[in-house]
């Protein structure tokens, strides 16, 4: 086996890039192999669902993520390791790789049970989504070839080898961005799963952008385009990027009276009449900030187990809460699963500032600035909301409710376009014309 024969056998699979780490003595079966100082590689690893280990001392709290995850045997056979899965620790904070020997027939137990300086860990994604793993001794042909590369990407306590099967898919992402702004004036359109339609409301912009890009509408939590997160946001004008307001997500709340006794309790129960006076409706909306009392809601937006100062997670059984003036948690978010959503879907992000035309049909126009976004990490969101630039800011209306309630659901995060660096350690403004 050489490198040349390794990088075959992730293409094969469908990998796009390879992660490696040269393992120190203490990561092993053992003690776990050391991931990083931060939870930026559940950007790049996809991790089936989070859940929570409670303890006494919020020291010892932790998450824990499923991974999918097989070794790649030198025959290029699969020996799925089912018991994988990423410790994330929020004290220090840092993640760690364990369970992943049990169960595994053909697992590399006899490099991954010692303490042996240098050895290479090389992990990627395949195509289904599994994260495959191989390792080597420090004196192998494969190591000493590794050794001599040059020009290798840093992504935290790993080096990557970019496989040369893709094409660059940011320089593709910039192109199709610069032959949507050389359009023009485009109509508004959604692209579904039975092919275009028209546009006709206020989320257009987006819907229209992503149909340009080939994007069928979908409520996924997965990257848009090639592993990019496309995100539109309208302007008044393209030499202002600063003063427009973007959605992040719309998760909706994993807890609360919003979950327990549903969303027309909640609605019916603090929600207000609609303000422009149409009949049988009721609405809940408003921009609702940490440690704020929400003037019509009377709702205050809490972050429980969130140490503002240090920037960490202090308690795993942390959350995103709405309470009520008895101390009700009207609605709640969950730190796990607002994580599991976050990282995944917002390491690589790209803004796109666009003008409407709603005179006649309606059109869009986008913009030659782009915003990129490039390495996050969901405590930065959380920091955020600590200090009021990401609020919560719902668009939930309830109708007919004297015959046949209806109920719209939009739980909307939102930011001020002035404040996205602070949400990923590079950004970057792209100018698609020269």
């Amino acid at each position: 086996m050489n490198l040349q024969n390794l990088k075959s056998l992730f293409i094969n699979n469908g990998c796009d890039e390879i992660y490696v780490k040269k393992l120190v003595p203490n990561d092993n079966s053992k003690n776990q192999v050391y991931f990083g100082g931060n939870f930026e590689i559940l950007n790049v690893l996809p991790i089936s669902d989070i859940t929570t280990v409670e303890a006494g001392d919020w020291r010892r709290e932790r998450f824990k993520a499923s991974l999918n995850f097989a070794w790649v045997t030198d025959e290029g056979n699969l020996s799925p390791a089912n018991h994988a899965q990423l410790i994330l620790y929020p004290k220090y904070p840092e993640v760690r790789f364990s369970g992943f020997l049990k169960g595994s027939k053909n697992a590399a137990s006899e490099l991954m049970t010692q303490r042996l300086s240098d050895r290479l860990l090389f992990i990627a994604v395949g195509k289904t989504g599994t994260v495959l793993g191989y390792v080597t001794h420090p004196n192998s042909q494969i190591a000493n070839e590794f050794n001599k590369e040059k020009n290798l990407g840093e992504h935290g306590v790993f080096s990557i080898i970019e496989l040369p099967q893709i094409a660059n898919n940011r320089s593709l992402l910039l192109k199709e961005l610069t032959r949507v702004h050389n359009q023009g004036w485009i109509d508004s359109k959604s692209l579904t799963k039975n092919g275009l339609v028209p546009c006709r409301n206020t989320q257009c912009g987006g819907y229209t952008l992503e149909a340009e890009l080939g994007i069928v509408r979908n409520g996924f939590s997965e990257p848009d385009f090639k592993g990019w997160e496309v995100k539109n946001f309208g302007v008044r004008n393209f030499k202002n990027l600063n003063s427009s307001v973007i959605t992040l997500f719309t998760p909706e709340p994993t807890d609360g009276l919003y979950k327990t006794k549903g969303a027309e309790y909640f609605i019916k129960t603090y929600g207000y009449p609609d303000k422009k006076g149409r009949p049988d409706r009721m609405n809940f909306g408003g921009v609702h900030k940490a440690g704020q009392i929400h003037p019509t809601t009377n709702l205050e937006m809490k972050l429980i187990g969130f140490d503002q100062e240090s920037g960490k997670i202090r308690n795993t059984n942390g959350r995103i809460a709405l309470i009520d003036q008895n101390d009700n948690e009207t609605a709640s978010w969950s730190f796990s699963s607002m994580l599991l959503h976050w990282n995944r879907k917002h390491d690589k992000a790209c803004y796109v500032p666009s003008l409407s035309d709603t005179k006649g049909d309606r059109k869009y126009k986008y913009g030659s600035n782009i915003i990129l976004g490039t390495g996050t990490d969901f405590q930065l969101f959380l920091g955020q909301m600590a200090n009021g630039n990401i609020y919560y800011d719902p668009g939930i209306k309830l109708e007919n409710m004297s015959t046949n309630p209806k109920i719209k659901k939009r739980s909307q995060f939102r930011i001020k376009s002035r404040f996205l660096p602070n949400l990923y350690k590079k950004n970057e403004i792209i100018n698609l014309t020269e």
